[in-house]
């Protein structure tokens, strides 16, 4: 089987076209009839010797239809969503019926929102969201558009659902989830097609080769950065995952509570590793549950320590404590100021572990992807804005915290000086990804501190 990728998105994995469109590859009840090539699955395909045709191994551990053969265990309404997906898909298998499933999709978010299976807010949610994506790919011009926002979108509203009728807990320290359903894999070819690779851009690539030979010396490596969208450890792996492997797959992210209790979020977040903490901006937004949060914060901090102390972690996190917001008059985007002692709290961990450590400053420029809202909301459930766009990310050379403050003698003063030279050097490499991305400059915008490359791209 070949498989094609295409300009904008490298990496987009698409099996050959086919007249026979079938959602056996989504619904495993089905398999027994699963066709060799269904088009538009991102996923990566294996075959199995024990069956044939090739049929997704991915997709065949979905928990909501394991011991597929009866449906105990099923709704009703989710088991005539799926019948009435096959019986049509059986009988529309010309080119134009790919137009139905928009309303195959969107009925079936009713049906379950009218049978109680979902509450109304978060029907609402799912529907714009598919709406919302859905035109994010096509304004890619990617000619696969419509094969893609089926596929990935008939998995994501599979483990929204999912979830909603058997919510997942997160632990403090989350790993990501690879099986029996590969989580992982979901969220990158989920968000793959809404990043413009031709106006992406990685600064100091070397640099992320020097830290993984640091993580395989046993050291930890931890990354002061800013932060713009839910999006973000996603869009960190796919720009590095040609040619930083073991950074793409194994960076743990420092994560609020909402990206793990959102429905619409939560899915995309068990994909990744996580320390999952209470952010200060939502502390007191319950006040009885403040005293909760505090202890959470603590355990989480102590799961980070014991992480160090086992050497070769990479750890990412936002030292603002949120997502990053224009300003509200000149609507013009920059790194949200540094909290120091969220960024002293690290260096200190980071120094206690029993194994060296190191801190570098990484800047991340990709909020027209999935853009927050304007201001910090008190209610989960927010929408979400998506858009095809390009993406920056870049890092300096590790700090040293001793260097920089030797001239202050005030331990608090110290704190300060730290956390606003880590901020000053993301400010500037922020800056020449702003030239790159949105002021069209393209590589032309490296200067000598920060050296642009695209690592996707084939050497001519």
């Amino acid at each position: 089987m070949s498989i094609h990728t295409t300009a904008t998105n490298p990496r987009v994995l698409l099996p050959p076209s086919s007249s026979v469109r079938s959602v056996f590859w989504r619904f495993p009840t089905f398999t027994l009839c699963s066709p060799a090539n269904a088009p538009g699955s991102m996923l990566e395909y294996k075959h199995s010797p024990s069956s044939s045709p090739l049929v997704s191994t991915e997709l065949r551990q979905y928990p909501t239809f394991l011991d597929a053969r009866s449906e105990q265990g099923l709704s009703p309404s989710l088991i005539t969503f799926c019948f009435r997906i096959w019986f049509n898909q059986l009988l529309l298998c010309l080119p134009s019926d790919m137009a139905n499933w928009n309303n195959y999709l969107l009925c079936g978010i009713r049906k379950e929102m009218e049978t109680g299976t979902l509450p109304e807010y978060v029907a609402q949610l799912m529907e714009e969201l598919y709406l919302n994506y859905r035109n994010a790919v096509f304004q890619s011009g990617n000619p696969h558009a419509e094969h893609i926002v089926i596929s990935n979108m008939s998995v994501a509203l599979d483990r929204i659902l999912l979830d909603v009728k058997k919510p997942f807990e997160f632990s403090p320290y989350h790993e990501a989830i690879r099986e029996p359903f590969n989580y992982y894999t979901f969220v990158q070819n989920y968000i793959r097609p809404l990043i413009n690779f031709r106006k992406s851009y990685v600064g100091n690539i070397s640099l992320f080769h020097e830290m993984e030979e640091r993580l395989k010396q046993g050291e930890n490596v931890i990354l002061i950065s800013n932060h713009q969208t839910e999006a973000d450890p996603v869009i960190i792996s796919l720009l590095l995952e040609n040619t930083c492997t073991h950074i793409s797959e194994t960076t743990i992210y420092v994560a609020g509570d909402r990206v793990v209790t959102d429905p619409l979020c939560k899915p995309f977040s068990m994909g990744r590793n996580l320390l999952c903490v209470y952010s200060k901006k939502h502390m007191n937004d319950v006040p009885e549950l403040a005293e909760m949060k505090r202890r959470a914060n603590t355990r989480s901090l102590k799961e980070m320590a014991l992480l160090l102390r086992g050497g070769s972690k990479l750890i990412w996190i936002a030292a603002s404590g949120g997502r990053d917001r224009p300003d509200p008059i000149t609507n013009e985007w920059f790194p949200a100021p540094f909290d120091a002692s969220a960024v002293d709290n690290m260096r200190r961990l980071v120094e206690h572990a029993g194994v060296p450590g190191h801190i570098y400053p990484l800047a991340l420029l990709c909020h027209d992807i999935m853009p927050p809202p304007p201001q910090v909301e008190k209610e989960i459930g927010e929408r979400r804005l998506i858009s095809f766009q390009g993406a920056g990310l870049s890092v300096a050379p590790k700090t040293n915290f001793n260097e920089i403050t030797a001239s202050c003698e005030d331990p608090d003063k110290a704190k300060e000086v730290y956390a606003q030279a880590l901020y000053d050097s993301v400010f500037r490499q922020y800056r020449v990804l702003k030239t790159a991305i949105h002021e069209l400059q393209g590589l032309d915008a490296s200067t000598p501190s920060v050296s642009l490359t695209q690592p996707w791209q084939l050497p001519k």
